[in-house]
């Protein structure tokens, strides 16, 4: 982001979060009715005289001589009602819904003996700025499309910490490498995640996918996933659509601090914990340490290895303020901030990182080792360390005006997420593996003799990465003034309505200074140290220095016009039409640097490593331009992304309607190459099947679609308490900037080479979907779906060989996925009173995916005996499962909340080979973990709440293993755990 624009971003906050003191706005909109009937429990008879009051609109009415009574004129919205009469115990009932131009009938039933109780009791039901599931559960009902919320009443109680952690609680929902979104076992290229509807920029190097980790639950009003596509949505939202609701504004003044300390059992209070020297960040994320860029042909006098210290303090605070107030006849003002600041820490000591293959058929796994390096090779059978710190801080500001007919919001919100992480890797096991017995210390044991066979090796990785995210909203809501439009006698048109949005938004990562430091260790003399030279080139050094860059910026607006009319039937429809444009520019520079050529060496034991006392040694660093090093390669990308549609969604009959449409959506995607000296690409139409110079403009790559996608869904009601949906839609899958540019990428020299893919195509898929819900009574819940997808050319990972081994995007010839998914929610107060506050709630999803391999894959897995023709789809998970149990007792103001998540197998990579070699690598799986979660919080008193957490209570290991019919059973890749975590959190509010 430019200067300029950052420091328009700060000063519309700091106008938004002025007008707290002085705005708010409430809904001007057709108002509706509570009604209902107060009874004695005791002798199941109608109360008279009975105080039923509104807590939200402060409206008291009395029951009459019949116990029924009537709260008349409520505006749309969720309230709180208090049903008291001396000599009975007050009830409290919240959540509930006000519906536009509806009754909503509320029954009570008070119990004897009254006992008075503190007011607090019925502030502390007031869930302010939030959305409760109630409303959320009456939107999907109403929705054209199959959607499934969460708000922040229920992500409160799940101990939620951002709306990654949030999503995981939706039915059908996962998260990928803890970021971003799964929706129905498809990943983030079939997802379009939003914030209040305005797609969102990305700074994931590898993929669009937005990092939903960046939002921290302080600022959530509620996550709604749109699973079913409509015309009126993104064109790749296939698994789904995730629009994060922000926090609004207050209906009365709101004033909240809140402040929380934590306990992790595995890093709190570590004297142990990996750092280095240099490394950390002030109170505000700010880097404490020497990042300068490296001059050429200088030594480096930081930190090239990690260190030990005591592990930090995790805590974190926030600040909530908003109004609203009437400015003048009819017109409302309101403002809302919120402030959120967060540090916390991880520490890895039990972590597996395992690389294996299997070389000829029905051999074992053994470890990844170059082929043809008789005598000299290096294994991958790392035992690995990592302590990683964390801060989050930003601020969300609001500022609304609204009357009668129109609404202006002007909404921004930054975040800011710092990580500093130290690794240590080190491997004796490949040792010990091909030399079985062997004692470093004791000459006479195997391996001495061969010093350079699978040496014992130490890596230290230090990495530093700040990702920023911000974005400016400007949006309307018009009911504009024309009425009374008939169609002769089938259609009576209402006032159209107008809303339409201007965004401008901006992701961006800076990891100033990547340090890799690798050396090997053997038992030469009282030991040797000497440069672990990664892809056994000799050209390289064992410390490389990367300094990264990556901007996106997205600037969009969106018009959306309604007609909403009348049929003869007497049942409500509309007619909609609208307009996009997302226009995305990336910027990503890197620039590495290392000791190229440099074949020194260091004694000691292996107790002593080099990388204490390396920066004291001359080690020149350059940029590897006199060695004819691999180059890095920078480039900027353009996505522009235009669409109109059209829609319908009209009543056939009393039980039945019908919704549908067409949206006209054009791609156009681009990247160009601003190469190094000497820099390489992999030309597809060249001829000498490796490495070539970049000549300018030849490695630029331009990609244009069009598509016409439709959408149709039918809905079926036959009984008040049932409602059948069904849907068919067509939507496509999008390339990434770095999957199409025919670049050598590497993130640091020697990692794994990564080579984008010219041809690719984007992705189409024919989605079908059907749900049935049955909602027997107040708070039940119980819902079946079923969805399957045929998806053409999709995109998927593929290793190949020419002079070099490579990863590669290529489209396979097609697959499919496919599932069910179950929902119950039941309030348990309907089976006995004494169950009063106690609910439960659960949800399952069953995947089944399949992607087939293209002709040419196939044959080289025969070959190796391994025929595949299909494997799974990748990120797919086997099953999901949310178990939860909620008890609100309201009599002592105390909520507790009990979450179970189970995530099953879930495949990472495909197997494959490398060329026509005997060589197989199986497909990586994720194993099935699952983690506990409690949260209890209590009201002290009329300004104040406790709030204790406990996370991942089960502490299960995180495992990847190697899996294939044609190897046994499940070999080990990698393992780790992240220990249990404890919250006690204090609130106090006005």
């Amino acid at each position: 982001m430019t200067a300029s624009l950052r420091a328009l971003h700060l000063a519309a906050l700091l106008v938004i979060t002025s007008g707290v003191v002085s705005g708010g706005a409430l809904s001007a909109q057709q108002a509706g009715s509570i009604r209902g009937v107060v009874y004695d429990t005791d002798f199941d008879i109608p109360l008279a005289s009975a105080q039923v009051t509104n807590v939200e609109t402060a409206q008291t009415v009395a029951t009459t001589d019949q116990g029924t009574y009537l709260l008349a004129e409520v505006p749309p919205g969720t309230y709180t009602l208090v049903f008291s009469k001396e000599g009975y115990v007050r009830q409290v009932r919240p959540d509930v819904v006000v519906t536009a131009g509806q009754l909503t009938d509320v029954d009570a039933w008070l119990s004897g003996e009254f006992t008075e109780m503190e007011e607090f009791v019925v502030q502390d039901i007031l869930q302010l700025g939030g959305e409760s599931e109630a409303t959320l559960l009456q939107l999907r009902f109403e929705s054209t499309a199959l959607i499934d919320s969460i708000g922040s009443e229920l992500m409160s109680k799940a101990g939620a910490s951002d709306a990654a952690a949030a999503l995981k609680l939706v039915a059908g929902a996962s998260v990928q490498d803890g970021k971003s979104a799964v929706i129905r076992g498809l990943p983030d290229r079939y997802v379009s995640s939003q914030m209040n509807s305005v797609r969102l920029p990305s700074a994931d190097e590898d993929k669009r996918a937005v990092e939903l980790d960046q939002f921290p639950a302080a600022v959530i009003e509620s996550i709604q996933v749109s699973k079913t596509f409509t015309p009126d949505q993104q064109g790749d939202a296939s698994g789904g659509a995730v629009n994060v609701r922000l926090r609004g504004i207050p209906e009365e003044t709101v004033f909240a601090v809140k402040a929380q300390l934590g306990y992790n059992s595995q890093t709190s209070f570590e004297d142990g914990f990996l750092t280095y020297d240099g490394g950390g960040f002030d109170a505000f994320g700010n880097d404490d340490g020497d990042r300068n860029v490296q001059p050429i042909n200088q030594n480096w006098a930081g930190a090239v290895g990690v260190s030990e210290d005591d592990a930090p303090i995790d805590y974190k605070f926030g600040i909530d303020a908003g109004r609203s107030f009437e400015i003048a006849d009819g017109v409302e003002l309101g403002a809302f901030t919120s402030l959120f600041y967060e540090r916390d820490s991880s520490f890895i000591d039990d972590g597996v990182d395992n690389s294996l293959w299997r070389v000829g058929a029905g051999q074992p796994l053994t470890p990844e080792i170059p082929q043809g390096a008789a005598g000299d090779f290096r294994t991958a059978l790392f035992d690995v360390t990592q302590g990683s710190q964390f801060v989050r801080l930003g601020g969300l500001a609001t500022l609304g005006l609204e009357t009668e007919s129109h609404a202006l919001n002007l909404t921004y919100l930054y975040s800011r997420n710092t990580e500093d992480t130290a690794t240590l890797a080190i491997d004796t096991r490949g040792k010990e593996f091909f030399f079985p017995g062997h004692d470093p210390l004791d000459p006479t044991t195997p391996g001495h003799s061969e010093l350079f066979e699978a040496p014992y090796i130490r890596t230290e990785t230090l990495e530093f990465t700040e990702r920023n995210a911000d974005s400016l909203q400007l949006n309307g809501q018009h009911t504009l003034p024309f009425e009374g439009l008939t169609l002769g006698s089938a259609f009576e048109f209402g006032r159209p309505e107008f809303d339409w949005t201007l965004a401008h938004s901006t992701a961006d990562l800076d990891q100033p200074d990547k340090r890799q430091f690798g050396a090997i260790w053997v038992p030469f003399g009282t030991g040797q140290w000497q440069g672990y030279k990664p892809a056994a080139s000799f050209e390289l050094g064992n410390l490389q220095r990367t300094f990264k860059t990556l901007e996106e910026e997205s600037n969009q607006y969106l018009l959306n016009l309604k007609f909403p009319f009348e049929q003869w039937n007497g049942r409500s429809g509309y007619a909609k039409v609208g307009l996009f444009n997302d226009k995305v520019e990336r910027a990503f520079e890197q620039d590495t640097y290392s000791n190229f050529g440099d074949n020194s060496s260091f004694d000691g034991t292996f107790e002593e490593p080099w990388s204490e006392v390396f920066t004291d040694e001359d080690h020149p660093l350059s940029d590897g331009s006199l060695n004819n090093a691999q180059q890095d390669v920078d480039y900027d990308g353009e996505q522009d992304i235009e669409a109109w549609y059209g829609m319908v969604d009209m009543p056939l009959s009393e039980t039945v309607s019908l919704a549908g449409g067409l949206r006209f959506e054009s791609t156009s995607i681009s990247t160009t190459i601003f190469e190094e000296e000497d820099a390489k690409w992999l030309n597809p139409d060249g001829v000498t099947m490796g490495p070539e110079d970049i000549e300018p403009g030849e490695a630029d790559v331009e990609f244009a679609q069009d598509d016409v996608l439709p959408a149709i869904g039918l809905t079926y009601q036959p009984l008040r308490t049932v409602t059948l949906r069904a849907a068919y839609t067509e939507t496509v899958a999008r390339q990434t900037f770095k999957e199409l540019t025919p670049i050598i990428q590497q993130e640091f020299v020697g990692a794994p080479v990564f080579v984008g893919n010219p041809d690719l195509q984007m992705s189409n898929l024919d989605n079908y979907d059907l749900r049935v819900d049955y909602t027997p009574a107040e708070g039940s819940l119980l819902s079946l779906s079923w969805f399957h997808k045929d998806i053409e050319d999709p995109i998927e990972y593929v290793q190949r060989v020419f002079t070099f081994s490579f990863t590669q995007p290529r489209n396979y010839p097609e697959g499919e996925l496919s599932g069910y998914e179950i929902e119950l929610r039941q309030d348990l107060q309907r089976f006995s009173e004494g169950l009063e506050g106690l609910a439960i709630g659960a949800n399952a999803t069953f995947i089944d995916s399949e992607v087939t391999l293209p002709d040419d894959e196939q044959l080289i897995l025969e070959n190796q005996g391994v025929p595949m023709p299909t494997r799974d789809a990748t990120n797919a998970p086997e099953y999901l499962y949310n178990l939860y149990l909620t008890y609100d007792l309201d009599t002592i103001a105390t909520q507790l909340g009990i979450f179970y998540t189970v995530q099953g197998d879930t495949l990472l990579s495909g197997g494959g080979s490398q060329g026509n070699t005997q060589i197989f690598v199986p497909s990586v799986y994720q194993k099935e973990f699952g983690t506990l979660n409690v949260s209890l919080s209590h009201r002290l008193s009329k300004h104040f709440r406790l709030r204790f957490e406990a996370k991942n209570l089960t502490d299960p290991d995180i495992e990847t293993v190697y899996r294939s019919e044609f190897i046994g059973d499940d070999v080990t890749k990698t393992s780790y755990s992240t220990g249990r975590e404890f919250s006690v959190s204090l609130t106090a509010f006005l």
